[in-house]
């Protein structure tokens, strides 16, 4: 199981977008995914339309027993293979600083129940898409603690490469503080126009500040994708030109996610999965 936090500091950049195309290409795959909504307010709910929950995260965080944790957890409306971890409005109550670091485990511990109900027989999530709020609060400071990788995303413009630089530091601080496993999977660029100087320049700008962990696939600027999310299907579904090209870049980035999130004990990757990241390599 490997569970990613999708962040950034700056609002606006698209980190629900990664996290609904990363889950996207996963149900295309057949890896069974599990979108953690920790975002105050609920795209990535929105987008995914799970059914009626008696609970969402903010209960997960005041009480992640196995009964809480089981009533916040639905399937989506895109089909088998994605279910949420549903958000809830009120659970900016629990972003604010009061002193209390255990309550910043919380969220792990919640997972945990995930991970040993698959113990018990359940079908285990392959992948855990943490959907972090735009702020260094106590959500995001839980997905750090709570994830074995942390993808950045943003976008190339100046303002989102600040953001995505104090994103980095937090993910280093989270690190040494509270979770040494953590590890950054790297940076993606989102909304890229491939004619836009502007934007080569700011890419060209994170390759000096980040160097190997700019992900090699940057995700295209396409309607498509706000297309797909309005009408609440998986961007692999939509059928346009622009929705393929936007599908075949999130094909990539899941490629690596998994690669780099697997333990030594798993098996050799999937065939075609070594292909894709070569292509994207190139």
């Amino acid at each position: 199981m490997h569970t990613v936090a999708v962040l950034s500091l700056k609002g606006g950049v698209g980190k629900t977008t990664v996290v609904l195309g990363l889950a996207s290409a996963a149900m295309r795959k057949g890896a069974r995914t599990l979108v953690v909504d920790l975002d105050p307010q609920c795209n990535a709910t929105a987008s995914l339309e799970p059914g009626r929950t008696e609970r969402g995260l903010s209960d997960v965080l005041a009480d992640p027993s196995p009964e809480t944790v089981a009533r916040a957890v639905a399937p989506s409306a895109w089909g088998e293979g994605v279910d949420v971890l549903v958000g809830s409005e009120d659970a900016e109550i629990h972003n604010g600083w009061d002193g209390n670091e255990q309550r910043l485990t919380r969220l792990t511990e919640a997972l945990s129940e995930l991970t040993k109900a698959a113990a018990d027989g359940e079908l285990p999530y392959r992948l855990i898409l943490l959907d972090c709020p735009p702020s260094l609060g106590r959500l995001t400071r839980s997905a750090l603690i709570a994830a074995d990788r942390a993808l950045l995303v943003t976008e190339p413009t100046i303002f989102a490469v600040s953001g995505v630089q104090r994103a980095f530091e937090a993910v280093q601080t989270e690190r040494t503080a509270n979770n040494p496993d953590l590890q950054p999977l790297g940076v993606v660029v989102n909304r890229v126009r491939a004619r836009s100087h502007e934007h080569q320049f700011r890419i060209d700008e994170l390759r000096d500040i980040f160097g190997p962990l700019v992900m090699p696939v940057a995700l295209p600027d396409r309607l498509a994708v706000q297309q797909a999310q309005g009408a609440c299907v998986p961007v692999h579904q939509w059928g346009t030109p622009g929705a393929r090209e936007v599908a075949l870049a999130f094909n990539l980035l899941l490629a690596r996610t998994l690669r780099a999130g697997r333990p030594q004990r798993d098996p050799e990757p999937d065939e075609g999965e070594e292909d894709e990241i070569d292509a994207a390599e190139d």
